[in-house]
């Protein structure tokens, strides 16, 4: 496993961010035993949020690292602030409430990094800085960030703090994949992949601003059983965000690529996709996945083994026609 080290925290952050979103209670023992594999790999990060589960994700993360008493160990990621049908909820109100109630659901006193789910940009940035750090003063969250919010928009909250001594976002949370995303999986989501987001990506490099980002494996384009020529017949098991945001004409090409490269290095699928986005040059990256079996964690784990070259990593990304 390899860490990285984070200006607000001494623990170790893993690179590899496990996304608790399969935990339910009703599976609690099974989900005990995943967890346990994850952690014997060495990984430290734990991505999770109000939202997920209407609350049982947290639980049993909660329950597992009270259990096992690694809390102190762990890096937990949590998320506040998810719109609803009824209301866009991105208030003080909302961030606070959910904040509360997840700190609740695991058994713990704060998070080590807290990100507003998705953001209202009819919402002024001052009350949403401002309530952040009252969170901050009160010690419930060590840091915080932003999942799918703008570059502009963190920049105008930095802004904004740094204008009142106030501490601004440290991290932010988008989508970042091998695969460029066409249309976004749910309402309010953002990318920063593709070659229309290199402006994004330089923004956050030349911040030193750190990505926990989701969608790695391009919600399961990389998981290394689709190919052009069997999508048909798979096409019923894949999830329908994965066909709207992926399944476009340069993303196939970047997966025959994946699939050519993964066969002459004798690895798995997955993991030449995971590597690119860990290997990223631009940007410091820290990758949510979700895996689902202790195998998988085994699995995912080995990409550290694997090294892409700078001509490999552009071949696979279409800027380049050799390698």
């Amino acid at each position: 496993m390899e860490y990285g080290q984070l200006s607000w925290t001494d623990k170790k952050v893993s690179r590899i961010v496990h996304g608790t979103i399969m935990l339910h209670e009703n599976h609690a023992e099974e989900d005990f035993k995943l967890l346990d594999a994850v952690w014997e790999a060495g990984i430290t990060t734990f991505d999770t949020a109000a939202l997920y589960g209407g609350g049982t994700c947290e639980r049993v993360l909660g329950r597992w690292m009270e259990d096992r008493g690694v809390r102190e160990q762990a890096f937990v990621l949590g998320k506040s602030c998810h719109h609803n049908g009824d209301r866009r909820r991105v208030t003080s109100y909302d961030i606070a409430a959910d904040l509360a109630d997840s700190l609740a659901r695991q058994r713990a006193p704060y998070h080590d990094l807290h990100c507003l789910h998705r953001d209202d940009e009819t919402v002024p940035v001052g009350p949403i800085v401002d309530a952040l750090n009252e969170q901050l003063d009160a010690g419930q969250i060590r840091a915080f960030g932003g999942s799918n919010w703008t570059t502009a928009r963190i920049a105008e909250a930095n802004d904004y703090a740094a204008s009142k001594g106030l501490q601004g976002f440290v991290a932010s949370s988008p989508n970042f994949s091998l695969a460029d995303e066409k249309e976004v999986p749910w309402e309010g989501c953002l990318s920063a992949s593709g070659p229309g987001k290199a402006a994004d990506r330089k923004w956050y490099g030349d911040q030193g601003m750190p990505l926990f980002t989701w969608s790695s494996l391009a919600r399961g384009f990389f998981a290394g059983h689709l190919t052009r020529d069997n999508a048909d017949s798979v096409r019923k098991s894949m999830d329908s965000s994965s066909i709207t945001s992926y399944w476009h004409e340069d993303n196939w090409k970047r997966l025959d690529r994946v699939h050519e490269l993964a066969a002459e290095k004798g690895v798995a699928v997955p993991l030449i996709a995971l590597a690119w986005v860990l290997q990223n040059p631009e940007v410091d990256v820290y990758a949510l996945v979700g895996a689902r079996t202790p195998d998988e964690v085994r699995a995912n784990s080995a990409v550290f083994d694997l090294v892409l070259s700078t001509e490999e990593r552009d071949w696979l990304d279409l800027r380049r026609d050799d390698r």
